[in-house]
């Protein structure tokens, strides 16, 4: 597998720091309000990547956090009238059901910056002793002109910036030593959350937190960071810097960014109203169109946001689910063997087992010998023009791991699937045998299961059932069960139907 590094600026032989375990920290959304589209892609496409990296056998330790302490927290907190961790608490529960409605998977670990305050004190205290970071009344900055290795990442000029960045002599930041330096520590102002540290009473920059997080949680030297590739400077910049000059090891091994998306062939911007939250998309669309759109084009390409391609995302989606959909049906007519009420040649007519998660299928008594493993064991209940036909059905499968190999092409991959799904719905009829037909369903499933597509069409709720899962939530609220609340809200979202809360009750309807 080789994946782009955005350090060395090539693609790379993929060895993880420990064979088989892959340790990965993703940045994560700060939690002011609800997640847009732009903050979907990297969740998506890097969560895909994680899913192809377990398809491989690799044991992932995966890191996003939750940025919970920030200038917009408290500009929104300050004018609701409520607390910054009131603000948070709410948005991580709404970014959670976003993902939930995207199929992507809860990290291992989801770590909250306001948590770790303890580590990122002890980090700069560390580059202060070290003669990295120094203090001017309370604030604290990372002195960049020490770190020699400083823009290796943004391959930046750094006179430039330097040059550039002039202006912050006559804004207030006249008491950095160099305009690059960056703030580690910042005191507290008249109504914002703060922590005590030997400094002053205040608060972390936003740098420092990512840096603590992944030490904690993966280890001084990780085998992936990555996130969007508005990131690379100065975010993840000065991650480096504060990392390795603290621990005196590399941080990252290989550092994957995403490009932007664009929503019409414009930057996404309020201003411009073409701002798009997944909540609002949801209303529209089944998120798993969303996700099918976001994979739809490689990573690193600038995507496209526009109604025609969700469109075309979702004839796509709804393609592949028609042709497992039709393999459904040809189960209950197909035959059960080979020679239908006849010995299938296991000796005792006990029927084949088959590992639907994985689309392996297996004899009950099927082995494999040393030295034997060139041709392919014999599968009780399949006829031998379908064994020989089984080899094609795999060949998609060796397209689709060449197109992930080669940096997570996923574009290829929902390609190779598409020729699955064309062959099935050729070459796989009611005349074939039920083992035959499950292990071509069980295949499409298994690929689209590793990009997080969910192939089989979830059967829709009848209106009563809705309205009897409404009440129930009603109830909870009611009861101030609001974990039974949130789930069920979760349980309908995943089925296409939004709530809204209004004055008059609770209003529902269909994406």
């Amino acid at each position: 597998m080789r994946v782009y590094n955005t350090q060395s600026k090539r693609k790379e032989e993929f060895e993880p720091l420990v064979p088989g375990k892959v340790s990965m920290y993703v940045c994560g959304p700060t939690v002011y309000n609800y997640i847009h589209i732009g903050n979907a892609r990297p969740m998506i496409v890097f969560d895909t990547a994680r899913r192809y990296m377990e398809h491989k056998g690799y044991e992932v330790n995966y890191v996003s956090n939750f940025t919970d302490v920030d200038d917009k927290i408290i500009a929104k907190a300050n004018e609701e009238g409520v607390t910054a961790q009131e603000i948070s608490e709410r948005y991580i529960a709404e970014c959670r059901k976003d993902m939930e409605g995207m199929n992507v998977k809860p990290a291992t670990t989801h770590p909250l910056a306001t948590q770790e305050i303890d580590g990122m004190i002890e980090m700069i205290r560390t580059l202060i002793d070290k003669g990295y970071a120094y203090n001017v009344d309370g604030t604290v900055y990372f002195r960049t002109k020490k770190f020699k290795d400083y823009g290796k990442l943004s391959h930046k000029n750094l006179d430039d910036l330097r040059s550039g960045s002039r202006s912050l002599l006559v804004t207030g930041e006249d008491q950095k030593e160099d305009p690059l330096d960056f703030v580690l520590w910042k005191p507290k102002k008249e109504g914002e959350p703060s922590w005590q540290s030997p400094w002053s009473d205040g608060r972390p920059g936003w740098h420092i937190e990512c840096s603590v997080m992944a030490k904690k949680y993966l280890g001084e030297e990780i085998d992936i960071h990555a996130g969007g590739e508005d990131l690379i400077f100065p975010h993840h910049e000065n991650e480096i810097a504060q990392s390795e000059c603290c621990n005196g090891k590399p941080f990252a091994k290989y550092w994957l960014h995403n490009a932007f998306l664009n929503i019409d062939n414009r930057k996404m911007s309020k201003s411009l109203g073409n701002f798009f939250t997944v909540r609002e998309i949801s209303e529209k669309y089944d998120l798993q169109v969303l996700r099918f759109f976001m994979l739809s084009a490689h990573y690193r390409s600038p995507l496209n946001f526009s109604a025609e391609l969700m469109e075309a995302s979702a004839n796509g989606l709804e393609r592949i689910r028609n042709a497992v959909s039709n393999l459904g049906y040809l189960l209950e007519s197909a035959p059960d063997d080979t020679l239908a009420g006849k010995d299938t040649g296991n000796g005792s007519g006990a029927p084949t087992t088959q590992n639907a998660s994985t689309g392996n299928i297996a004899a009950s008594e099927q082995s494999t010998s040393a030295g034997n493993t060139d041709a392919p064991e014999q599968i009780d209940g399949m006829t031998e023009a379908e064994q020989a036909e089984l080899a094609n059905v795999m060949a998609f499968e060796t397209k689709f791991d060449e197109a992930m190999d080669d940096d997570f092409n996923t574009a290829d991959a929902i390609a190779a699937i598409f020729e699955l799904v064309k062959y099935a719905n050729s070459n796989v009829s009611a005349e074939n045998t039920k083992v035959f037909v499950q292990a071509v369903r069980d295949e499409i499933i298994k690929l689209c299961d590793v990009l997080g597509i969910i192939a089989e069409e979830q059967q829709e709720l009848l209106d009563e059932e809705i309205e009897k899962l409404i009440q129930e939530r009603q109830e909870a609220r009611k009861a101030k069960n609001f974990a039974r609340a949130d789930e069920i809200r979760s349980q309908l979202l995943e089925q296409g139907i939004t709530l809204l809360d209004t004055r008059e009750g609770v209003k529902w309807k269909r994406a």
